[in-house]
């Protein structure tokens, strides 16, 4: 089987601590649920990723170094 996420051409996905979801959350005033989804089937996602979990995404960008994105993990 081949492992999709240590493919070159797929961004860095880490599962974000409690304390530092936290103060994104209140930065941009939102909730966790209020975050795009992601599935837990994702190939993309660490093996521990779990429901109620949040995922950053980091993807190079042309505009910027790198964007950062995040997204909440649902069955």
């Amino acid at each position: 089987m081949v492992d999709v996420g240590q493919h070159t051409l797929v961004p860095e996905h880490t599962i974000v601590e409690d304390d530092e979801i936290d103060e994104v959350l209140d930065e941009y005033d939102i909730r966790r649920t209020d975050l795009p989804k992601i599935k837990r089937t994702d190939p993309a996602l660490p093996d521990d990723a779990a429901a109620g979990d949040v995922i950053r995404i980091v993807r190079d960008s042309r505009t910027t170094d790198q964007a950062v994105v995040y997204r909440l993990v649902v069955e």
